[in-house]
């Protein structure tokens, strides 16, 4: 079985993810759940300058499209609605979404990169307290800028106890090793394997068990076939997750990185995991 805790939709960015593609990956793969959040929400660009306002999309919109999709995939997708903290808030129509769609909003997510807004941010404290609310996770992108840092989800996940922060990436481009100590600070900090070398993964393990990380990849960011080749065509890292990771940190232990920490974690209830 299979969860993969973090894929996308959009089509900003210069990034090609359609509902087509997710449904093809999911089927593929045999993927057991998904959990969604849509792109288009970015606010700031690679360059990390404001995209144009008349270029963006609501996060409102953005959650409806996502909404839409796990409807038609009822019991397979869950999302978390890609919020827009630097210039939106968690208003009262955005809440009412969220309370009227429990049943398939998993958690909220925050590109702190594409938002340019750390997760320690008072902007992010409506979106906090939401989710502290509701008993949900809060997944954070980290890496690439200073807003993006580790460190700010560490702040946030010490001020909120009660509230699940997932460190997506572990902070892209790094060693991972900033992640992987503050998690020693905060039980509330999960690891996440989205573009992270399995060794960090297995240190992970090691340091703190199997129940503090859970599967993620990106998909389809590189294509339907994201699991098995990255963009340039090249072996894909997660084929030494499917083909390896088993063997180094034995069954048990895999079975909750690849799919039961997601649930426990998520709440995920709506599918049959027999």
């Amino acid at each position: 079985m299979l969860i993969d805790t973090h894929v996308h939709l959009t089509e900003m960015l210069g990034f090609y993810m359609t509902e087509d593609m997710v449904s093809e990956m999911m089927d593929k793969y045999e993927i057991s759940y998904i959990i969604l959040s849509n792109g288009d929400s970015a606010e700031y660009g690679h360059d990390l300058k404001p995209i144009p306002l008349e270029w963006q999309i609501s996060q409102k919109d953005s959650f409806q499209r996502s909404i839409r999709f796990a409807r038609i995939h009822s019991g397979r997708v869950g999302i978390m609605p890609w919020i827009k903290p630097a210039g939106e808030t968690a208003d009262r129509e955005f809440c009412r979404m969220v309370e009227e769609n429990l049943d398939i909003v998993k958690g909220i997510k925050l590109h702190a990169y594409h938002s340019r807004t750390a997760a320690d941010s008072q902007k992010m404290i409506p979106y906090v307290e939401l989710a502290s609310r509701y008993h949900l996770p809060v997944a954070v992108h980290t890496g690439g800028c200073e807003e993006a840092s580790t460190i700010h989800v560490y702040q946030m996940a010490k001020r909120y106890p009660e509230v699940n922060f997932i460190m997506v990436h572990m902070g892209l481009g790094t060693d991972n090793l900033e992640a992987i100590d503050l998690m020693a600070q905060a039980d509330n900090l999960i690891a996440d394997t989205t573009w992270v070398p399995l060794e960090s993964a297995v240190e992970v393990i090691r340091r703190y068990g199997s129940r503090r990380i859970v599967f993620g990849s990106d998909s389809p960011i590189d294509g339907v076939d994201t699991y098995r080749f990255n963009r340039s065509g090249e072996p894909s890292m997660y084929r030494r997750y499917f083909n390896e990771l088993e063997g180094i940190i034995g069954e048990e232990a895999y079975k909750n990185l690849m799919f039961r920490n997601a649930i426990r974690i998520f709440n995920i209830t709506d599918f049959n995991i027999e």
